[in-house]
This record gives C-alpha cells, sequence and structure tokens, in this order.
C-alpha cells in the first residue's frame, strides 16, 4: 500500500515536471515571436561652438642655444659655472690650461732667440752711428737708417716674444685682447649643459675641427614649439595660425602659441609624410619650461561660434544629403519621421546644422538597451 503512494507521487511530479517544461518552452516561442520595440534616447539641437583642429607632437626648445667652444687646445682647469645657472655675455664659464706642442714651443723659442741676437747686432750699430751722427761724421739720412733697423729689430723680438707668450701661455702679456685661456659665454641666458670636467682634454675650434663643447647657453625666454604634421593636413596650415600647447610635465598645463614656420619639404617617418614646424611660444611669467619638454599642439584650422549644433551620430549620411529622424509621436510608442538638413562644421563629436532644424525639434539619438 505503501510503495502504491510513493510511485502515485512520484508520477504526479513527473507529469507536473513535463507540463512546466512544455508550457515554459511555448512562451519562450511566443516571446520571441513578438515585435521588439526599440526605445531611442531623444536629443535636442542646441547652441554651441564648432572647431576643427590639427594634431601635432613634438617638443619645446629654446629659440637660440649656442655651443660655447674654446680657441685653444688644452686641459679644463677650473669650471667657474654648472648647468641651470644664468650667466651674462663675457663671463667666464671656464679657464684652460694650455699643454703646448713641443715642435711649436721649440721654433718660437728660436725665433726669440735669434731676434735677441739679431737685435744686439743692430744695436751696437745704432749707438755707433749715433754717436758718429752727434759729431757731425756721418749724414742724417744714414743715421735715419740706423735708427730705424733698430726699430725693427725691437719689434722683431717682442713680437717672437709673444709669439711665444702665446704658444707657452694662451696669451701674450703685452696682449689687449681676452685671454684665450678663459672660456666666456658669447649670450646672456642659462647654462643647460657642461658636458666636460675638470683635467678633460680639449680641443680648439677651427676650420678642421668643430672643437670641444665646452657649455651650451640658451635664452630660456625665447621657446620655440618644434613638431611634425601629417601630410593630410598640411595642406590647411599656414603661417601666423593660432596653436595651443599642452605640456604633460607641467600638468598638461595650456599654453597660447603661433605658428610661424611650416616646411616646404617633408620627412618620410613610418611610411608616413612629415612636416616639421615651429611656432613661437607665449612664455607665463609664472611659468618655467624646461628645454626639451615634450608637448602636444592643436592648430585651430576652421571654427564657428554660437550655432545649431547636434551629435553627429543622429546623423544618416546617403550619398550627398543628410537626414535626421524628428520624433513626431512619444506615446504609447515613439515615431520618427525621416527629415533633409543641411550640415556645415563638423569636429567629429558634434555638427553644425545649417538649415533644417531649430532648437524646438526633438531628435532621435542612440538605441536605450533594454533588459
Amino acid at each position: 500500500m505503501k510503495n502504491r503512494v510513493i510511485k502515485k507521487i512520484m508520477r504526479t511530479v513527473l507529469l507536473t515536471c513535463i507540463a512546466a517544461a512544455v508550457i515554459g518552452t511555448f512562451y519562450f516561442l511566443w516571446k520571441k515571436a513578438q515585435p521588439v520595440v526599440t526605445v531611442y534616447e531623444v536629443v535636442k539641437p542646441k547652441k554651441g561652438s564648432i572647431e576643427t583642429k590639427a594634431v601635432a607632437t613634438g617638443n619645446v626648445e629654446p629659440r637660440y642655444e649656442v655651443e660655447i667652444k674654446p680657441q685653444i687646445s688644452g686641459i679644463i682647469a677650473e669650471i667657474k659655472k654648472e648647468a641651470g645657472q644664468m650667466v651674462k655675455a663675457g663671463e667666464i664659464i671656464a679657464t684652460i690650461k694650455v699643454i703646448p706642442e713641443m715642435v711649436q714651443l721649440n721654433s718660437s723659442e728660436s725665433r726669440v732667440n735669434v731676434a735677441e741676437i739679431s737685435l744686439k747686432q743692430v744695436e751696437e750699430v745704432y749707438k755707433r752711428d749715433k754717436q758718429l751722427f752727434e759729431q757731425g761724421v756721418i749724414a742724417r739720412e744714414e743715421f735715419e737708417t740706423s735708427q730705424a733697423n733698430y726699430d725693427k729689430a725691437v719689434e722683431e723680438r717682442n713680437t717672437a716674444q709673444s709669439e711665444l707668450e702665446i704658444v707657452r701661455d694662451g696669451i701674450s702679456k703685452n696682449s689687449n685682447v681676452t685671454s684665450t685661456t678663459q672660456i666666456r659665454s658669447t649670450i646672456d641666458g642659462m647654462i643647460l649643459d657642461v658636458p666636460v670636467k675638470v683635467g678633460n682634454s680639449v680641443i680648439q675650434a677651427n676650420n678642421f675641427n668643430d672643437g670641444t663643447t665646452i657649455a651650451t647657453v640658451a635664452d630660456m625666454n625665447d621657446m620655440i614649439f618644434k613638431g611634425n604634421v601629417d601630410e593630410t593636413e598640411i595642406g590647411r596650415i599656414h603661417e601666423g595660425m593660432p596653436i595651443i600647447l599642452t605640456i604633460g610635465a607641467m600638468e598638461s598645463r595650456k599654453l597660447d602659441a603661433h605658428l610661424e614656420y611650416v616646411s616646404p619639404k617633408g620627412v618620410e617617418e613610418n611610411g608616413a609624410i612629415q612636416f616639421e614646424i615651429k611656432a613661437a611660444l607665449q612664455v607665463p611669467e609664472d611659468a618655467f619650461i624646461r628645454a626639451g619638454y615634450s608637448a602636444n599642439a592643436e592648430i585651430i584650422l576652421e571654427r564657428a561660434d554660437s550655432v545649431l549644433t547636434i551629435p553627429e551620430s543622429t546623423v544618416e549620411f546617403q550619398g550627398d544629403s543628410t537626414f535626421v529622424y524628428l520624433l513626431k509621436q512619444e506615446k504609447p510608442e515613439q515615431v520618427f519621421e525621416k527629415h533633409p538638413i543641411q550640415i556645415g562644421l563638423s569636429d567629429g563629436i558634434n555638427i553644425e546644422v545649417k538649415a533644417g532644424l531649430t532648437t524646438d525639434d526633438s531628435l532621435r539619438g542612440a538605441a536605450i538597451p533594454q533588459p
């Protein structure tokens, strides 16, 4: 009796599960067959500004950056300045100890000795002729010739001595010229780099060698942006256009600049043609910009102020025509009507509407996801 009751309960449960599965399947199929009603966001046109931009990447550099090089070869004896310090034109940055070339030194010393010997000989003749002239034995013309020979010998000795001092010490004692052993700044500005150390050998700048750079000095109040623009946008760029610079190292601070140079020749980089641009930067008084900061430049190509704008995603393009969908009925279901419009400038997000809409119209936006 007990087993019969259990079997009856099991049969009832099984039939109930089968019935539930059948009903669920029919409900799912019915639900699937029902038309899906899509609900859209409603967008209103509004007044605003539209601008198109070209973006260039590059860095900020001083307009005038000068490499200070020695005019004589030797060894760095002292460095008086370091990177980051301000200098004036003519201020000493470093001093050099001259290491003379032995052949040139011996030649200069020999020339001094020869000049001394010659001077002694001519001096004896001059003294003798002077006494004879005072006694009236020789004519004035002969005495003046002797005096001229003596003056020439003195000048030759002095010249030889000066050349010896220059070869040995880097400057002559009788010279009014600044010592070439003292490396001085040629401009006012900030020292960006001092790549040498005390004891380093340096080479003078000449026709065959650029020379060793002692320091790099730049005017940090006159900065420019140097960057590259892709060939697809270079045709719309010209000198004088306003630029907004964003410097990441300064907490993405934005600075004003104006374009002053566009390269007439492109350079291929990674398969694309890039054109160099330069822009003069307006440095605020409260900002210190370091040389080499990376920056992004936004070049404003076109701008339209106080125009009617809508999201570009609401516009449908068909050939040369553009359309939007106006809201005609909102309840019980949304009803939209296709409507032609005339568009203008676009920034990729919003687009200008020149004709066909007012601020009172409502447009179909993006579909609202249904649960």
